[in-house]
């Protein structure tokens, strides 16, 4: 196995006028071992990021450094069958004219190994994955699953250093894609083999990552594993992409007395909406952004002290929980704010007024101008204000 260093990768296509960078400086460490999960919206450079690693696209700027047993290595210049890693893409690759035991082996094939040590691997693999029973199918006797499982398997049995994961699971059904994300962690579990997997889909990076590499116009926002991104978003961007539903962001103005007491209120909001809290520290005045996660909203009566006033907009029932969508306030231009509620118990319904009452220990706060997380101790002026 391998661990990978990313040190300050750019990549520009073009060439004068015609330039375009599209990854700004990419820095990472991976171990070896670890399961990093590249996730973010189409088009920030994750799967260019990938591919840089592959060898498959040429680095701009910086060092791609693979280490091993045998000390570290930088792998820039080195062809893609040279660097010892193995990729499985979006669309599955296989030989349409070959059996599935064949489109597994013809690597193994191409290198020259023995016959039987290629039939011991292969067996090996096909009962990792389930696939006994398939060695003799073409791939068009196959299901997406299925195909998707030779595809892998064909990059397990060459036991490589490093596994690149290109969005795999986008083209199989839900139902496929929660199975497939199991047998890759089991296969993970079994295997330890370095890997990075890049996904679009934020439940996917939440549930596969031991650690996660989120990215936005070819930069990395954050960094973390799944619960620390989640619950500390280095962002507004992180905020709202990671996590379903989105963390209701909020720009308002944060004003500090000189008793100590916060107090802030949205932006198109009625006044009744402001939000006050207690504290130590020296006046303030500024915009900033509140974030809140739907579930750290609770119900409350109308005009309920410490509550935000609520007009339900449209209810969302999602089996065991509901998410309340509606507005604080009845002005069209309040805010939009989705609240999170177990769905045993009673829901309001569209139209009706009540209150949100946040949940003070589990407030996030933004800069306005930047989107970076500001400390609870520099929103209250106790802090220097600039962001994390």
């Amino acid at each position: 196995m391998a661990s990978l260093s990313l040190r300050s990768l750019v990549k520009r296509y073009g060439h004068g006028r015609q330039q375009q960078q599209v990854l700004h400086g990419i820095d990472a460490e991976i171990a070896e071992g670890e399961f990093i999960v590249i996730v973010g919206p189409s088009g920030c450079g994750k799967s260019t990021l990938l591919r840089l690693i592959a060898g498959l696209e040429t680095v701009t700027e910086g060092e791609i450094v693979f280490t091993t047993a045998a000390g570290p290595r930088v792998v820039n210049d080195i062809e893609p069958a040279d660097r010892d890693i193995a990729m499985v893409f979006q669309n599955y690759a296989l030989y349409p004219h070959m059996s599935v035991f064949d489109n597994i082996a013809y690597g193994l094939k191409i290198a020259g190994l023995p016959r039987q040590e290629i039939r011991d691997r292969v067996d090996k693999v096909a009962v990792m994955l389930e696939l006994g029973a398939l060695l003799e199918r073409r791939p068009r006797a196959l299901s997406g699953g299925q195909r998707q499982r030779v595809a892998m398997g064909r990059a397990i049995v060459r036991q490589p250093q490093v596994f690149l994961f290109d969005e795999p699971l986008s083209n199989l059904d839900a139902r496929l894609r929660v199975q497939t994300r199991l047998q890759i962690q089991r296969l993970h579990a079994e295997l330890g083999t370095t890997s990075l997997f890049v996904t679009h889909d934020q439940s996917e990076a939440m549930t596969l990552a031991q650690r996660m590499i989120v990215m936005h116009d070819g930069r990395i926002e954050q960094i973390g594993t799944p619960e620390a991104v989640y619950r500390t978003p280095a962002s507004t961007f992180v905020a709202s992409f990671i996590g379903s539903p989105p963390m209701n962001l909020l720009h308002g103005q944060a004003l500090v007395g000189a008793d100590g007491v916060l107090q802030f209120q949205p932006a198109g909001s009625d006044p009744s909406a402001a939000l006050v809290l207690s504290g130590e520290g020296a006046p303030v005045n500024g915009t900033v952004v509140l974030g809140v996660r739907a579930e750290h909203l609770r119900l409350a009566e109308a005009g309920a002290p410490g509550a935000w006033p609520f007009r339900v907009e449209v209810v969302e029932m999602l089996g065991a929980e509901r998410l309340l969508h509606g507005r604080l306030g009845a002005s069209p231009a309040a805010p939009l704010v989705t609240c999170r509620i177990d769905a045993d118990r009673p829901a309001p319904v569209a139209g009706m007024a009540i209150g949100l009452r946040p949940d003070a220990g589990a407030l996030h706060w933004f800069d306005a101008d930047s989107g970076r997380r500001l400390s609870v101790a520099q929103v209250m002026g106790t802090g220097t204000p600039t962001p994390t």
